[in-house]
């Protein structure tokens, strides 16, 4: 039995620009979750051809929810603004690229803890679309061989990551992963606490509860008396 799978069908040069952007998405075999970037097959032109698209899905749903947007002056727009909040910003971190980072040798052979944060984490629960707002605290141990990055480009690339429908745990990792792959430091520690709007608007509507998780890398995982510095640091900071 041929069990092959075939290619799919290329759509139409008129076709929804979604359609089109999964269309090189799957034939690539690239994964696209809530929380992937796409920005390399989006083409010029259609980040615009998306916003228009989301914002007519968005006023079915209004109309689904018997709203009256005709009539009713406050949400004759709401489909146009929540489209382009969606696309240009709240989940920008998916449809366009890495920010440019310029980096710098490390000259002076800099080996000493550095700690960076709190900077401020705006994102999205993938289960409900809620908003997630909190705090990362970034750890580094550079050697000699690392790449130094500006204070300000560490809030740049967090933004990026998180700027997207996700779940704190996998937000935190990706934000390691990209860390590790540009400085190259012997340690990497992260923290984040979050509150998440998903517990406090809807289901147990608990005001209070934060969510608090780490990620650990070489000399932070290794050696409990560098991992105890930051953390002690961190709490120190309130």
């Amino acid at each position: 039995m041929n069990t092959s799978t075939q290619p799919p069908a290329a759509p139409d040069a008129d076709a929804p620009a979604s359609e089109r952007i999964r269309y090189r998405l799957v034939s690539a075999g690239c994964r696209h979750h809530a929380n992937d970037n796409i920005a390399d097959f989006i083409q010029p032109g259609e980040l615009d051809e998306l916003q228009a698209e989301v914002q007519a899905k968005l006023q079915e749903v209004l109309k689904a929810l018997v709203i009256d947007t005709e009539s009713d002056h406050n949400t004759q727009d709401t489909a146009k603004r929540v489209a382009k909040m969606f696309v240009r910003e709240v989940f920008a971190g998916r449809y366009k690229h890495a920010p440019a980072v310029t980096e710098f040798p490390n000259v002076e052979r800099l080996n000493e803890l550095m700690i960076v944060g709190p900077i401020k984490v705006r994102s999205a629960c993938s289960h409900h679309l809620c908003p997630i707002l909190g705090r990362v605290w970034i750890g580094l141990l550079p050697n000699e061989h690392s790449n130094l990055i500006g204070l300000s480009k560490y809030v740049r690339l967090t933004d990026w990551i998180m700027s997207r429908p996700q779940i704190q745990e996998e937000a935190v990792t990706m934000l390691a992963n990209e860390l590790q792959e540009r400085v190259q430091p012997d340690g990497l520690g992260i923290v984040m606490e979050a509150d998440h709007f998903c517990m406090h608007w809807r289901g147990v509507k608990d005001s209070d509860s934060k969510m608090v998780n780490s990620v650990m890398r070489g000399a932070f995982l290794k050696d409990p008396n560098l991992r105890r510095e930051f953390l002690s640091l961190l709490s120190n900071k309130g």
